[in-house]
């Protein structure tokens, strides 16, 4: 019943929030020119104008893809090399300034790197979304390996564990919160820098849309599009992402309890 009655007063506060957020949009927008701020109305009629366009569906479904295909790959190396890091202090003392220079470079600047060498093309975002997750998620499993307890490694060792055994009984509990939060980073991150690459090198994707949209003055696509990357952001937060941290995390709820 408390669980209910918090859970109500939360949807209040953030329908209180949403509704003062578009009073003070639509007061900007009455003093402002509409290739400026357009209001809430022309960017919800640029919405339906969206919806019912035939290329909506095909540009979130190729960037969603793109980044998702940068995603995993940066998750295979990321979580391999970590591990290997984690494993090794000999290798991550040779390879920590690499990883420095990884973490230092700008998404932009791969992107540049990417049109030079893949063109305008999806292998571009693909590319881009890699070299931004990547060491995120090395830099996270790395932390996470690091953190496992000498002694179960002994324990594991002394009952004759396998490697295989010992991997996902005493580093994958250990290193798993690590890995999530690199992960959940790495793809918002990924996601953003998505559109960047494909504003610069892409031939459709949102990323192209906003761009020409941009081109041709019409702030209220720009507007509408803007408004459909945050609502699908917050339901991939809210619908999968935040249930999915929650079963895979249940144990320690249970041990808090």
């Amino acid at each position: 019943m408390k669980s209910s009655a918090s859970w109500v007063t939360l949807v209040g506060q953030r329908l209180v929030l949403l509704a003062v957020f578009l009073v003070i949009w639509w007061l900007a927008s009455q003093r402002m020119p509409s290739f400026v701020l357009p209001g809430p109305l022309k960017t919800w009629q640029a919405l339906e104008s969206l919806w019912r366009g035939d290329s909506l569906l095909h540009d979130i479904g190729i960037t969603f893809s793109r980044v998702l295909s940068g995603f995993l790959l940066a998750t295979l190396v990321g979580t391999v090399f970590g591990l290997a890091l984690g494993a090794s202090r000999l290798l991550a003392q040779f390879f920590e300034p690499l990883l420095a220079v990884f973490n230092t470079v700008s998404s932009a600047i791969w992107a540049i790197f990417a049109i030079i060498w893949f063109g305008i093309s999806g292998a571009t975002t693909i590319f881009v979304v890699f070299m931004t997750a990547m060491p995120l998620i090395l830099t996270n499993v790395w932390q996470g390996a690091q953190t496992v307890d000498a002694q179960y490694v002994e324990l594991a060792r002394s009952f004759r564990m396998s490697r295989r055994q010992t991997l996902f009984k005493i580093y994958l509990p250990t290193i798993l919160p690590y890995f999530f939060s690199g992960a959940r980073l790495a793809f918002g991150f990924g996601w953003r820098v998505s559109l960047v690459a494909e504003t610069l090198g892409a031939s459709d994707g949102i990323g192209y849309r906003l761009r020409q949209a941009g081109d041709l003055v019409q702030t209220d696509q720009v507007f509408a599009w803007t408004l459909l990357l945050v609502a699908m952001m917050l339901l991939l937060e809210g619908g999968l992402l935040k249930p999915l941290e929650r079963h895979l995390f249940r144990w320690k709820q249970r041990t808090q309890e």
